[in-house]
């Protein structure tokens, strides 16, 4: 049976959301999930790479919105994502494993921000990313 987001969220948020076909394709793990927290990663695999053998930019960015995915639908209503600005700080390189984590910055009723960072396996900041999302209202999730 699939979980309900209004009835248990943090299952919900961690096999639905977490298990997104492009997630599991490029084989993002969900490490934590935890009301308004999530944390995802990630190894980088050669064909994960850029021009400089380094992280691609959307590798970074899709381990960072599937930690922000899963966070916000572990509230209790589903959220959808509206937009998500990154900032890249260092690089990974491959066979390395990256990790997304994201928190809370503020929750409305329809409307929350998140922080999110990207952190290598040395503890180094990688990216740190802030989204939006949508939540829907509740009794509304299954349109």
């Amino acid at each position: 049976m699939i979980p309900d987001v209004e009835d248990n969220p943090i299952e919900y948020a961690r096999t639905v959301v977490g298990g997104d076909p492009l997630a599991r394709f490029l084989g993002i793990s969900i490490d934590e999930v935890r009301h308004g927290f999530a944390r995802c990663s990630l190894l980088v695999k050669p064909e994960y790479l850029n021009a400089v053998n380094r992280a691609h930019g959307v590798t970074v960015c899709a381990v960072a919105d599937q930690a922000f995915a899963v966070a916000c639908n572990s509230m209790g209503s589903m959220a959808i994502a509206v937009n998500l600005n990154i900032s890249y700080f260092a690089a990974a390189a491959a066979g390395e494993t990256i990790v997304a984590e994201a928190t809370p910055i503020n929750v409305g009723r329809k409307v929350s921000t998140w922080r999110i960072e990207v952190h290598g396996e040395d503890g180094r900041l990688i990216a740190t990313c802030q989204g939006i999302a949508y939540h829907k209202p509740k009794g509304r999730t299954r349109e």
